[in-house]
């Protein structure tokens, strides 16, 4: 295989920016001829390869998911709680994508997690809120109402317990600035921490919690690429793009 196609190969495989960056770096210093530069890139590449296929939940996640799983896990530890990320259920005849589903004695959290940055303009009956970034505007699904598809579909799954276990959190783990009120149920990583330590009060043993964590185990569809291809493909024939 030649280089420039492997090079290729590695892109198609890799979501991190930073390794976008170091296989553009490549194929610049190939044109260049520079091979001691060209080896130290493709090594780079090559380990952060091998690490991410070593973990495949991982390897789904974007940065803000991962930094939100890795608070969840430091602060919210088993046999209280059970973490699941990039959990894909089917849902009608579709499919619908949560980010992170926390399991506990005080309620199932279906986690919907955002990486913006800039000023937003929100409200949590708009169908569409405002990101403001160097003065230009962008316009994005309100995932307040979209996260509102995911705790039915694990409502659904989980229809054993109580009415209002399953409850949505929406949090924004980058550094953008509300420049309306916070819309309920939308946190920052500190805020959803806050909020988590507050739910005190038990909605199900840790029998239960067992339980549910393995109906949704099952239920839930394979994390790999095809599961993600089918689920985009659902979310483009429902709204046109992806959420």
């Amino acid at each position: 295989m030649k280089l420039s196609a492997l090079v290729q190969d590695y892109w198609a495989d890799l979501s991190s920016a930073v390794i976008q960056s170091l296989s553009k770096l490549y194929l610049d210093y190939w044109e260049n001829h520079d091979r001691t530069v060209i080896a130290v890139v493709a090594f780079a590449a090559g380990f952060v390869v091998g690490y991410r296929r070593a973990s495949p939940t991982r390897s789904y996640q974007h940065r803000a998911e991962a930094k939100v799983s890795e608070v969840l896990r430091r602060y919210f530890a088993p046999p209280n709680y059970h973490l699941m990320n990039h959990v894909t259920l089917k849902f009608g005849d579709s499919t619908t994508q949560v980010d992170h589903i926390l399991v506990s004695r005080f309620g199932v959290f279906v986690i919907e997690t955002k990486d913006y940055s800039g000023w937003l303009f929100a409200s949590s009956k708009q169908a569409k809120w405002t990101q403001v970034l160097f003065q230009k505007k962008f316009r994005f699904q309100n995932p307040v109402l979209q996260n509102a598809l995911h705790v039915r579909a694990v409502e659904d799954v989980l229809d054993i317990l109580p009415a209002g276990a399953v409850k949505s959190v929406v949090v924004f783990a980058g550094d953008a600035e509300f420049k309306t009120p916070v819309p309920q149920g939308v946190f920052s990583v500190s805020g959803l921490i806050e909020y988590l330590c507050d739910q005190t009060e038990e909605v199900m043993s840790l029998n239960r919690v067992q339980f549910c964590v393995g109906r949704l185990e099952t239920a839930r569809l394979g994390i790999s690429k095809e599961t993600d291809v089918e689920h985009l493909q659902n979310v483009q024939r429902r709204h046109g793009r992806t959420s």
